[in-house]
């Protein structure tokens, strides 16, 4: 097993244990989606100057409450308080923004710079750090994703990490317009300032 060290983002962290845990609650799809996003964040920060350690966790961790039920957010929403505007939308939504208080949580992980990452890797950011931009991309192009466009995608992300995160942005928009689905607002809000940096 890959033994990646993450202590210089929470000292004695145990990834292994962490691991083992995700393993057990996840399904294996999942799981090793997980892991493949972990291996590519670390690789695109190595490439683009960012912290690799928490770019990595932030990876490893990006799905971990992808499959939690909706009443779960639901209650965690109303718990903790968060905007109530969330309750309008659905797990597409809520794994990111609230599965990081979930995270949080249940693994005691305080660094906001892998937790901000997780709350951003499904609508992105006007404020995306480079830790953000590894994760989202890296879950975007990891190697077992195989999609229309996705050979463009990486082509992108080969280029800068700014013009990965804009075409990602105008995939994901296209793909939800395409299917009559409703676009969180800051997607929108991503996309316009991403896409205003003439990357694409």
């Amino acid at each position: 097993m890959t033994n990646f060290n993450y202590d210089e983002v929470k000292y004695g962290f145990d990834r292994e244990a962490l691991v083992n845990r995700m393993q057990e609650q996840m399904s294996d799809f999942r799981f090793t989606h997980c892991l493949r996003v972990e291996e590519v964040s670390r690789g695109l920060a190595a490439e683009y100057g960012a912290d690799v350690a928490k770019a990595g966790l932030a990876g490893l961790l990006h799905d971990y409450a992808k499959e939690r039920s909706d009443q779960e957010f639901i209650d965690e929403i109303k718990s903790k308080q968060l905007d109530p505007d969330l309750l309008n939308y659905n797990n597409a939504i809520w794994h990111g923004i609230v599965g990081a208080e979930i995270i949080k949580d249940e693994l005691n992980i305080a660094d906001e710079d892998v937790l901000n990452a997780i709350r951003r890797h499904t609508v992105g950011s006007t404020h995306m750090t480079q830790v953000d931009k590894c994760v989202f991309v890296a879950d975007f192009i990891e190697p077992k994703r195989d999609f229309p466009g996705i050979d463009e995608a990486r082509k992108y992300a080969e280029k800068s990490l700014d013009s990965a995160v804009a075409y990602e942005l105008k995939h994901s928009i296209e793909h939800l317009v395409d299917k009559n689905r409703e676009i969180y607002p800051a997607t929108f809000d991503s996309y316009n300032y991403w896409i205003s940096k003439g990357e694409l």
